[in-house]
């Protein structure tokens, strides 16, 4: 065999072999933390700490008597990442529209971006669907309260060391009087050796 021939071969095998990696699923409820950055555990401890928080004030208990026992309506607006690295704040704001939904004590309306999907629908279904089974205008749920916020982060390093440090605020207003009735933070605080 040609010597080029086998070198080209042996080099192709040698840079394959050391491109291999191993995978291994893992339970989602698994805490692996790779870097000290925010994570998915980061985020879902973070949804139950707000969560916990928010249902346990008493601005539901003081809605429900001004209305008659009603639950409040609430929609999620922004939490802004105000961090020093990427943070998807979508999987966060979802964990907390999930729990929300599943305490039974509020209720819970699309925020802006879906609101326009389901106006969309709306419209489509007014030319295209029957008159018996389209949706009529005019029957959205008008929310009570906004929830927004924003995550953010303080780093600490030197030499080797680092400490992340990030805090989670969030405020509900009465989207009427703009009245803040709930304010609620939740702070992590990571150490990273390297």
């Amino acid at each position: 065999m040609n010597t080029k021939l086998l070198s080209l071969l042996l080099f192709i095998a040698i840079v394959a072999s050391s491109c291999s990696h191993k995978v291994e699923r893992v339970s989602p409820d698994e805490t692996i933390d790779l870097s000290g950055r925010w994570n998915d555990a980061d985020s879902k401890m973070v949804a139950e700490a707000m969560v916990d928080q928010i249902l346990s004030g008493g601005w539901i208990d003081n809605f429900a008597k001004a209305n008659d026992g009603a639950k409040p309506v609430v929609v999620v607006g922004l939490v802004s990442n105000k961090s020093h690295e990427h943070i998807n704040s979508a999987t966060f704001i979802k964990d907390v529209e999930r729990s929300f939904i599943n305490s039974g004590r509020v209720r819970l309306v699309q925020a802006a971006d879906k609101r326009e999907q389901l106006r969309s629908e709306r419209a489509a279904q007014q030319e295209f669907a029957s008159s018996a089974t389209a949706k009529k205008w005019g029957k959205e749920l008008g929310a009570d309260f906004m929830l927004n916020g924003d995550i953010n982060s303080i780093v600490d390093t030197y030499k080797k060391e680092r400490v992340n440090f990030y805090q989670t605020n969030l405020e509900l207003s009465d989207l009427e009087t703009n009245e803040i009735v709930w304010i609620g933070d939740k702070k992590i605080k990571k150490y990273i050796n390297k």
